[in-house]
């Protein structure tokens, strides 16, 4: 027993411990029904999905869970490691939580990509109602079902972004995100403005998710003579990414982007109304990244160059033109480069990493806005073979209660899969 040290020795009790914590949690009923196979971490973790499939959900501002927290969405593909092309199909399905994870499946897509998938979500404002883009010959469309009749109809337009009252959508042109970016548009209909750097006929459109009606609200051509363009290019590509609908559904976000020639860009974060009108140019200064709304007049996004600071850090923004008052939040400790989201009631935001160190662990985390505190949530290693367009982001996606984060991560040798935390455990210290 002499390679028993007392490091050696911790470590296994503090194993035992965790596991015993999941085992009381689960028996008590406070854990959802696991097909047997438990990670343990800082909180209790569930693998939701197993292989020989590979399942994920993508982005991290959309509903995964449905308003009881019972059913969560995935995607479920049997490649991985290439780019999608167009007529790899992807099936679309939920985990039902309180039968043993059980898949059920509602249909499948043409339209995805792996960091966003095909737009999956519930719709917001139905208990029952789930969206997804897909492709049907040259057009990409997207579907509306009811996840438990299977009553389906389809919109003849894709969506990005969904008004908190599930009426409305808006969208970027997906083949524009794809020539330009792929990973983040769809394979399918070339882009038609291919050779047009700021076309007057694409843009943002918003969607009437009732008839089905689009309109384009803002042209490309319309953003880019808006305003000062940072380090400006007559040879700059423009075009939009990353909606996202306030939370009173007032106005919502756009990423505005130019490509130079060699393949680097600059991002402009923009607000409007659904309309298009009253555009405010927030983050003008070409630095803009992950985000979200904090309420309808702040914003909580990456940036760099304020207040002194010429890195990257997280930064609250007001909706107003040049950002307003501008608040640092986290400095050094709510990493710079992650996803975030806020918990209900606003005291604690939910973040995560990229790959980092050499064993390019991936952290999701909590931080907490009174104490300036943070928790890590686990450390979820990320294969080398994992990057680029195909790499696995852990994009953690709160439940409804906002008690539990559902996240994509590789589990053993089957690939990416769905990774279900338990926050209580750290919500109910403060």
């Amino acid at each position: 027993m002499s390679w028993i040290t007392d490091s050696n020795l911790w470590v296994a009790l503090r194993a035992v411990w965790r596991f015993s914590l999941c085992a009381c949690l689960s028996y008590a009923g406070l854990l959802p029904a696991s097909d047997g196979d438990e990670a343990v971490g800082p909180v209790p973790v569930h693998v939701i999905t197993r292989g020989p499939l590979h399942h994920w959900f993508g982005y991290y501002d959309k509903f995964q869970f449905d308003p009881t927290d019972r059913y969560v969405l995935s995607m479920q593909v049997d490649f991985e490691s290439r780019s999608p092309g167009p007529d790899d199909v992807i099936k679309i399905g939920m985990i039902d939580l309180q039968d043993a994870n059980r898949w059920i499946e509602l249909g499948e897509s043409r339209a995805w990509n792996w960091q966003q998938g095909c737009m999956l979500q519930w719709r917001p404002g139905s208990d029952s109602e789930v969206l997804w883009n897909d492709r049907e010959g040259d057009r990409f469309v997207c579907h509306i079902i009811n996840a438990f009749s299977g009553q389906r109809r389809t919109i003849p337009h894709p969506i990005y972004s969904v008004s908190p009252d599930g009426k409305s959508a808006v969208t970027a042109d997906f083949r524009r995100i794809q020539d330009v970016r792929p990973g983040y548009g769809y394979a399918g209909p070339p882009d038609p403005y291919a050779d047009d750097l700021m076309p007057d006929e694409t843009g943002i459109f918003r969607v009437d998710l009732e008839t089905g009606e689009s309109t384009l609200i803002i042209s490309l051509n319309q953003i880019a003579q808006i305003g000062e363009i940072p380090t400006p290019d007559p040879a700059a590509k423009h075009y939009f990414n990353h909606l996202l609908f306030s939370p009173d559904g007032s106005r919502f976000i756009a990423l505005h982007r130019w490509q130079y020639p060699a393949g680097n860009r600059l991002t402009r974060m923009i607000t409007a109304n659904p309309d298009g009108s009253d555009i405010r140019i927030v983050i003008p200064n070409g630095f803009a990244s992950h985000f979200i709304w904090r309420d309808p007049q702040h914003i909580l996004s990456q940036s760099r160059h304020w207040l002194g600071e010429d890195r990257w850090g997280n930064f609250l923004f007001q909706d107003k033109p040049g950002g307003g008052h501008v608040q640092q939040i986290g400095k050094d400790v709510l990493d710079s480069s992650g996803h975030l989201l806020y918990l209900p009631g606003k005291q604690w935001i939910l973040n995560d990493t990229y790959p980092k160190g050499a064993q390019r662990m991936q952290t999701p985390h909590l931080f907490h806005v009174e104490s300036g505190k943070r928790f890590d949530l686990g450390d979820f290693h990320l294969p080398p073979q994992y990057k680029g367009e195909w790499r696995i982001d852990t994009h953690p996606r709160l439940s409804r209660s906002g008690e539990w984060i559902c996240i994509d991560a590789p589990f053993q040798d089957e690939g990416r899969q769905l990774h279900l935390l338990d926050l209580r455990p750290i919500l109910r210290r403060k």
